[in-house]
């Protein structure tokens, strides 16, 4: 298998695929959440190998059950415009997802997934226009294997909502290649999107903790940038595999006997530690988790009510990034089990209902002002900074569009500046193996590679034999 041979794209056609309905034109605002977002593309795909047997044209199905999908996901069929405050709002008009179709010259096996930066963003990820709020792109293989892959304004919504937009999608064309019937709405389990923007409102008046101040910062409060050093290496994509294992004996090393950490706590702490390596002398080291809030804010199983919980459908983004900021040389001499305890303690700040609801009305305080999370900033003290961002929920099984579940996905980011992000995901095989795409500094992955190459290994089709 030649999994280095370069791979050419070449479009087949571009189009424009709107909701079969007519859509009522009208304004979504952004709640106080999403005004946390800057403008930043984020991408997924995922990877199916050629059916046994398919009467139907793969690509058509897809098209014919996204303009239904987009009936009641509505907001990706939009714009994002700027309001009369100078803040983004949602136009919901039925723009349209920019559609495309293309071709790889290359097996689907011979894909290189370790090389992301070269292979799969800009070639099987489609680049979203400036005016819509998402894109798809199919790519077919000479194998008869196809790559969907969709890329979304994070602004609009995070990967929960993208979540269910996918699966919804999935169970559509699976109910039309099933049982050519795509309007079975019994068929379909996924639960209609939530977009009442009224659960996420602030509260009159505010209640704001001061360790949210610690987490997120007003663009006008920003410190000057410290000067780059001029052979600054920019951020680069690579995806890995990281062994059962290894994955259990990382929490182990990071558990006590009194405590046992989370394998994501666990993990992190893990890449903290390591990428502390890379820091200048004397320089911080920063470390960023993100957390979903809809668990925090759902309504309390204790009142008794057997009614819908309206935040586990709820469209748009519930996030919050709390991080920790340590000096580099403490991390690397502390053992794994303390630098577990150090992510724990600023994690655990930020897994609260009374976080999330003080996180709204702080952000309605500074309004129209835009903020973000802090870890993204960079003081004078500060060195290496990065992100870690669960992907271990993604709903893997129920993304069968007809022709079995995918074979291989991942998120895809692909932002610019130099906080890196990292996702873990569960492998496809389903064997406790981890999937984990890295968007580092690339002197901070080449150092992963040397000092952590027997956890953190390139990933190819092999591990998936």
């Amino acid at each position: 298998m030649d999994s280095g041979k370069e791979m050419k794209v070449r479009l087949r056609k571009q189009e424009v695929v709107a909701a079969v309905l007519p859509i009522q034109e009208h304004w979504l605002p952004m709640s106080n959440l999403d005004l946390l977002l800057p403008p930043l593309d984020v991408g997924v795909f995922m990877c199916y190998k050629k059916p046994a047997v398919m009467t139907m044209n793969m690509i058509g199905m897809l098209k014919k059950a996204l303009v239904q999908a987009l009936v009641s996901f509505y907001a990706f069929a939009g714009e994002v415009v700027t309001s009369s405050t100078g803040e983004p709002e949602l136009l919901c008009n039925n723009r349209g997802v920019d559609f495309v179709e293309a071709y790889a010259d290359i097996q689907l096996e011979q894909l290189n997934l370790y090389d992301a930066e070269t292979t799969i963003q800009g070639k099987l990820i489609p680049n979203k226009k400036q005016a819509g709020i998402m894109a798809v792109q199919v790519t077919e293989f000479q194998c008869g294997g196809l790559v969907v892959a969709c890329t979304w304004d994070h602004r609009v919504a995070d990967a929960h909502s993208a979540n269910l937009f996918m699966v919804s999608w999935a169970e559509i064309a699976a109910a039309a290649a099933h049982d050519d019937n795509s309007n079975k709405k019994s068929l379909l389990s996924c639960p209609q999107p939530c977009f009442r923007r009224s659960l996420l409102n602030p509260r009159r008046p505010g209640i704001i903790d001061p360790s949210i101040d610690r987490f997120f910062i007003p663009l006008n409060m920003l410190p000057p940038p410290p000067p780059q050093p001029p052979a600054a290496d920019g951020l680069v994509s690579r995806i890995y595999s990281v062994s059962a294992h290894e994955v259990k004996r990382l929490q182990s090393e990071a558990s006590t006997n009194s405590c046992k950490r989370s394998k994501l706590v666990s993990f992190s702490a893990f890449l903290w530690k390591t990428i502390a390596k890379s820091a200048i002398t004397g320089k911080k080291c920063k470390l960023g988790i993100a957390v979903d809030g809809r668990t925090r804010l759902s309504p309390s199983s204790s009142t008794g009510t057997t009614a819908p919980n309206p935040m586990a459908s709820y469209f748009g983004n519930v996030l919050s990034i709390p991080y920790g900021s340590k000096p580099a040389d403490e991390l690397i001499d502390q053992p794994l089990c303390c630098v577990a305890d150090a992510v724990h303690e600023f994690l655990d700040v930020a897994t609260t209902k009374e976080h999330f609801l003080g996180l709204i009305d702080w952000a309605e305080t500074h309004r129209p002002i835009t903020s973000m999370a802090k870890v993204y900033s960079k003081g004078i003290e500060d060195g290496p900074a990065f992100v870690v961002s669960s992907g271990l929920w993604f709903p893997l099984s129920h993304l069968d569009f007809g022709w079995g579940k995918p074979a291989f996905w991942s998120y895809s980011f692909h932002w610019e500046g130099d906080t890196g992000y990292v996702m873990p995901m569960h492998s496809p095989k389903g064997n406790g193996d981890w999937v984990v795409h890295m968007r580092l500094l690339k002197g901070q992955l080449d150092l992963l590679e040397n000092q952590a190459s027997h956890v953190l290994r390139p990933f190819t089709f092999d591990f998936l034999r």
